[in-house]
């Protein structure tokens, strides 16, 4: 039960810090109150309902059902992404893109510890395979914990360029691919790893499957956006010049 709670409460948190930040942008960008209010309203009832929709798939069974065409990437993961492409391929010249902190978009990634960390507790469950945790050959916890480093030796001491930070991101999303492919192996290749069993089925159920339906996609959401300000930066700084 205990395990259960700890993957609600960490999108329950991820999903406030997303509001909080969007309270301020829109604070910004959005004068009426009204409308500002109308907006983050939208903002977090897309959020609930979108994970309100991935326990009621996690709670019927069907991800379970590991027979070909894949159920899992097809109803939770590809719509996530679309939504990803779509949205910010409409508002990657938004002003509102370039008032988001940029610190901010370099520490949040330290979530990932948070989910890795569930990731190794879900183990001794029966919920994971330890070849998908750190124990195995996911290293997303390094990763975040690369977060809050760059935070500060970017942001607070001052001792690397932020132009690092570019190549870190796509780092960042290359971790991210390889666990998808980690997976998506272990389920379907599990001789790959000379396993016996596939993964457990346990993992297809709610509330496991936010981390491929939310936690992961947001991560992903998060460098997209990152880079996206950056490249802005850049032009920006060429074109002063």
């Amino acid at each position: 039960m205990l395990l259960k709670l700890g993957y609600l409460g960490l999108t329950g948190l991820m999903t406030v810090l997303i509001a909080l930040m969007s309270k301020k942008i829109l604070s910004i960008n959005v004068l009426d109150k009204k409308l500002r209010n109308k907006k983050l309203l939208q903002i977090v009832l897309g959020l609930v309902l979108w994970q309100t929709y991935q326990l009621a798939l996690g709670n019927s069974g069907i991800l379970t059902d590991f027979s070909l065409p894949p159920k899992f990437p097809f109803l939770l993961v590809f719509p996530a992404f679309l939504f990803i492409g779509i949205f910010l391929t409409r508002n990657r010249n938004k002003d509102w893109i370039m008032q988001i902190p940029e610190t901010w978009l370099t520490y949040i990634q330290s979530f990932r510890i948070l989910v890795e960390t569930l990731f190794v507790y879900s183990v001794s469950a029966g919920v994971l395979h330890p070849i998908v945790t750190i124990e195995g050959y996911n290293f997303d916890m390094i990763f975040g914990i690369s977060a809050i480093i760059m935070w500060v030796l970017v942001y607070k001491i001052k001792i690397i360029n932020k132009s690092v930070l570019i190549y870190w991101n796509y780092i960042g999303l290359g971790i991210l691919a390889s666990v998808v492919f980690l997976f998506i192996t272990s389920v379907y290749f599990p001789n790959l790893y000379n396993l016996k069993e596939m993964m457990p089925k346990k993992f297809a159920t709610a509330p496991y499957i936010l981390v491929a339906g939310f936690l992961m996609p947001l991560a992903v959401f998060i460098h997209i956006l990152s880079l996206i300000r950056f490249s802005r930066n850049k032009n920006t700084s060429t074109k002063n010049d």
